[in-house]
């Protein structure tokens, strides 16, 4: 399994937005062949916040790479976030 992570940061204010905007493109993220699962972290008090996505393969990860450049950009400008850094890796730990 792979993961791509995504940092944005900007203020405590735009989490709910952005939030909401993520939770708006989830559905076109299922339809992506490979998709696993999304994870979204927030710091409420610095506007810091992760979005993990899973992939089942590196392969997937990567054909799905266009499509998460505009979704991603979407959330971002909803809660007027920049995005700091998309980092792809390996999962190599999933213990539940």
């Amino acid at each position: 399994m792979f993961a791509r992570v995504t940092t944005q940061q900007g203020s405590p204010d735009g989490l709910e937005a952005s939030l909401k905007a993520v939770q708006e493109i989830v559905p076109a993220a299922r339809e992506m062949s490979g998709f696993e699962r999304i994870l979204v972290l927030e710091d409420r008090a610095s506007g810091k916040s992760l979005g993990i996505t899973f992939w089942e393969s590196e392969e997937a990860m990567r054909a799905s790479e266009e499509a998460a450049t505009t979704l991603r950009a979407s959330v971002a400008s909803a809660g007027g976030a920049d995005v700091v850094s998309v980092e792809h890796l390996e999962v190599v730990l999933d213990e539940r």
